[in-house]
């Protein structure tokens, strides 16, 4: 009895592992080689300021990805990629948001984003679109 409760524990265990999202490096440059390589900007909004009041920023999108970061409201972001419910973003340290992060020119081809800041995913429902 005890080895087959052993047994379903691990097996239920390596389930909950790979149902986890795998990181995905926000990638830029992604719609043409002529455009900038992240085309909007936007700000984090529609937070509960009773609840965490932040915004998880994960490893990839999903909401199970691993938790890399958090933004208050009103951080600007960069949106590089759109994943149905989650965007693939880059932004300034939190201070800083508008610190340029070398996505407002194109690039030849797309890339993973390796600039100064940083970048991950988040709920694209708590992002305000603000530009572009």
């Amino acid at each position: 009895m005890r080895t087959a409760l052993l047994a379903a524990s691990l097996v239920g265990a390596a389930g909950a592992a790979a149902a986890a999202t795998p990181d995905r490096p926000v990638r830029i440059g992604i719609v043409a080689a002529d455009l900038d390589a992240c085309l909007s900007q936007g700000e984090v909004a529609g937070l509960d300021p009773q609840g965490d009041n932040y915004l998880t920023v994960r490893a990839g999108p999903g909401r199970d990805a691993r938790d890399i970061g958090r933004l208050g409201p009103g951080h600007i972001v960069n949106v590089c990629e759109d994943r149905g419910e989650w965007l693939g973003v880059v932004f300034g340290p939190a201070g800083r948001p508008e610190e340029d992060c070398g996505t407002g020119s194109p690039v030849p081809r797309p890339r993973r984003y390796d600039g100064p800041c940083h970048s991950g995913w988040v709920a694209a429902r708590y992002i305000r679109i603000v530009a572009g």
